[in-house]
């Protein structure tokens, strides 16, 4: 069974792929130049704090989004 939540949502070291991204096509493409993309398969490394900093693990790339980038990304997890 698979659910949707925010990426702000996962448990650390958890996976999921991304399903939605909600943001504006400027947003969007900023996602995209960073390899965020529908389809792409994430990590979530950690979570600062409850509205700090999300660090995900895509492809070899670590990256760090502020809250709410973050909350923006809908994932599908297992």
């Amino acid at each position: 069974m698979t659910k949707k939540i925010s990426l702000t949502q996962m448990h650390g070291k958890q996976k999921g792929v991304i399903c939605d991204i909600s943001a504006g096509a400027a947003l969007q493409n900023k996602f995209m130049s960073m390899g965020i993309y529908k389809g792409r398969e994430v990590t979530k490394i950690s979570h600062i704090g409850l509205k700090g900093p999300v660090a995900i693990k895509v492809g070899r790339s670590v990256l760090v989004l502020g809250h709410s980038v973050a909350n923006k990304i809908v994932i599908e997890v297992q």
